[in-house]
């Protein structure tokens, strides 16, 4: 296999650091840190290129949080600085970890994403009789580092490209040589292309009739029922074999005309409804405008694009009758009398 030339003399092109920057600050104006950068902007890039150059490079502090999207998660932001780094590594190495996935593969592509997987995942359900999908129990958490890194060589010529991704690899660890943050551009790419080979041992050597994975959620189908609990028991090994992964249990086995879920839909023959979870998300999202509005932190404008962004969870599913009934059992009108 032919491995790219991309080395670190692209990465740290002052043009690319400078575009790396803009993609970095988007939507991050006035934040001081970002201020900062863009007040020095030649000398932080200077900076930033000599020590990338001279092999001195070392991550920063990473800024800790939780979420609950919906589903708790501890992310971990990198300063500044790094992520400016991770967008011109990405700029490089992204479309190189790109071209290696299959084309069913749609979370963090150009021109994929969630929506264009439910409409695939629509598609096979229509054809195909059986469905398996499974989950990586504690996917980010438990990606290996050595083989990741070994992966990478497969796809890389330079010894200074490698050196510097084994130091972003390597900055975050939940457990000895395993982890990858939630939160990081660059992680987000590795863990996509860490499930590449699975990908196409699915496809290859276990021959499933269709396939689609968002992130480390994978579905597929087949004719019959014991040909995919056949398939998951050799999926599982691979994992736990090639990759050392668990899979969730209790895998998820059935009929596609009986319904399934994916990407918070609800996906029944002919039509695509929410799950239950992106259903309390909107509900969340629209009463948390509301209080904001009510409490006077926001104007008209504001909860209008407040609700904008609730709606926008439920724009492409069969959901203005369930909407409808929200508004009616929880009007805003109400409450408008005790204000």
């Amino acid at each position: 296999m032919k491995r790219s030339t991309a080395g670190l003399l692209e990465i740290v092109d002052p043009h690319t650091l400078a575009s790396a920057f803009h993609l970095a600050a988007r939507g991050k104006r006035g934040r001081g840190d970002v201020e900062a950068f863009r007040d020095s902007l030649d000398t932080e890039i200077r900076r930033l290129r000599q020590e990338v150059l001279a092999g001195s490079w070392q991550p920063g502090p990473m800024r800790r949080f939780r979420i609950h999207d919906p589903k708790p998660r501890l992310i971990h932001a990198p300063c500044f600085r790094d992520r400016v780094l991770h967008h011109a590594v990405m700029a490089h190495v992204g479309p190189v970890l790109d071209r290696s996935l299959v084309f069913d593969t749609y979370a963090c592509r150009e021109g994929k994403g969630t929506l264009a997987a439910v409409q695939r995942v629509c598609a096979h359900a229509d054809r195909y009789a059986w469905f398996a999908q499974i989950d990586v129990r504690a996917y980010f958490a438990s990606i290996d580092h050595a083989i990741l890194l070994e992966m990478l060589e497969r796809k890389f010529k330079d010894p200074a490209l490698l050196a510097l991704l084994g130091r972003i690899i390597s900055a975050h660890r939940d457990g000895p040589g395993r982890g990858l943050p939630i939160g990081t551009l660059a992680s987000q790419h590795l863990a996509n292309f860490y499930l590449g080979g699975f990908d196409r041992y699915l496809l290859e050597t276990i021959r499933v009739a269709g396939f689609v994975r968002y992130m480390d959620d994978v579905i597929w189908w087949h004719d019959d029922r014991a040909t995919a609990r056949a398939a998951v028991v050799m999926a599982g090994d691979y994992l736990a074999t090639r990759l050392r992964l668990d899979i969730k249990r209790p895998v998820r086995i059935g009929r596609s005309a009986l319904g399934l879920n994916f990407c918070g839909f609800r996906i029944l023959p002919g039509r695509l409804l929410l799950s239950r979870r992106r259903r309390h998300r909107y509900v969340a999202l629209r009463q948390a405008a509301e209080r904001t509005w009510l409490k006077g932190g926001s104007d008209g404008p504001g909860l209008q694009a407040a609700y904008a962004c609730a709606l926008g969870l439920t724009i492409h599913a069969d959901a203005t009758v369930w909407r409808r009934e929200q508004l009616r059992r929880s009007p805003l009108e109400p409450a408008l009398a005790d204000v």
